[in-house]
């Protein structure tokens, strides 16, 4: 938590309020927080921001400086991961802004505003790159296609290589890039899949199904603005509406909304799991 769709609906805030604007300076305010840092540039003082890129979980803030006039020079990005706690909130111009200890970057922007970065738990982080060639080839060369694009066949043939639970792989950032424990329960819970049975047993059929699905999901979620549990805000601090249409997440003991039995508990990977046993072959 944050997964894919709340990590989507920061990317958009961040097109509608920092894409375009010159960052003048960055107070770096826990220097452990970022990975990589050796000049003022690498955090894309000095920058424009050109644009945002997403894979995952994963956001690539990329900066641009003008060289010449016929060829800008799309150079240092910093890929974010917000973790389970992190933020990223943009205060406009004018908008009280009061940085506290898990405030550990901010970024101050051309036009008056700040890009903040804050993160109580720290288990997110901030990673630095030259260009974003150099952050795919290394950081997201490691996760698998994002779950909004993957294909049927593409997942299949992940799934058909591993007899861990279908839960396990899907949690797995390298089989797909995206999604978490609560999207994972509200997925397997649609398609009437077991979190416990093996990913190679997962038929080609089912896996077409389970594609379809997932976009539908993740799509609803990103319509309602995610999911907020505890600590999700957009860029503009506002929280998701996704978690009260949560069928089983969060909701062990209580009756399946499809067949009234009494959901299920049980863990996954470390993960707290919920189902039903009765709908879930």
């Amino acid at each position: 938590m944050p997964e894919l769709p709340e990590v989507e609906n920061v990317c958009r805030g961040l097109v509608n309020t920092v894409v375009g604007q010159l960052i003048t300076r960055v107070s770096i305010r826990r220097r452990d927080i970022v990975c990589g840092l050796k000049r003022p540039a690498d955090m894309l003082s000095g920058c424009t921001a050109a644009r945002i890129d997403r894979l995952g979980k994963q956001i690539a803030l990329v900066g641009q400086t003008a060289n010449h006039e016929k060829a800008p020079d799309l150079r240092a990005c910093i890929c974010i991961h917000l973790g389970m706690t992190g933020s990223l909130r943009f205060y406009p111009q004018g908008e009280p802004f009061k940085p506290d200890t898990h405030t550990h970057v901010v970024w101050h922007m051309s036009g008056g505003g700040r890009l903040a970065f804050r993160d109580p738990r720290r288990f997110g982080g901030l990673w630095t790159f030259d260009s974003v060639t150099a952050l795919n080839e290394t950081r997201w060369s490691k996760l698998g296609e994002d779950a909004l694009k993957i294909t049927p066949t593409a997942l299949h043939k992940k799934l058909q290589q591993t007899r861990r639970p279908i839960k396990s792989a899907l949690l797995d950032q390298a089989t797909v890039a995206g999604l978490g424990n609560i999207y994972v329960d509200e997925l397997l819970f649609g398609c009437r899949l077991h979190p416990l049975r093996a990913g190679c047993d997962v038929s080609r059929e089912e896996t077409q199904r389970l594609v379809r699905k997932m976009r539908a999901l993740l799509t609803k979620a990103i319509r309602l603005g995610g999911s907020t549990l505890r600590d999700y805000v957009d860029t503009t601090g506002r929280s998701g509406g996704f978690q009260h249409l949560h069928q089983v997440y969060g909701r062990s003991g209580q009756a399946c909304p499809r067949c009234r039995s009494l959901l299920a508990c049980t863990t996954v990977s470390g993960r707290t799991t919920v189902c039903c046993e009765s709908c879930q072959s």
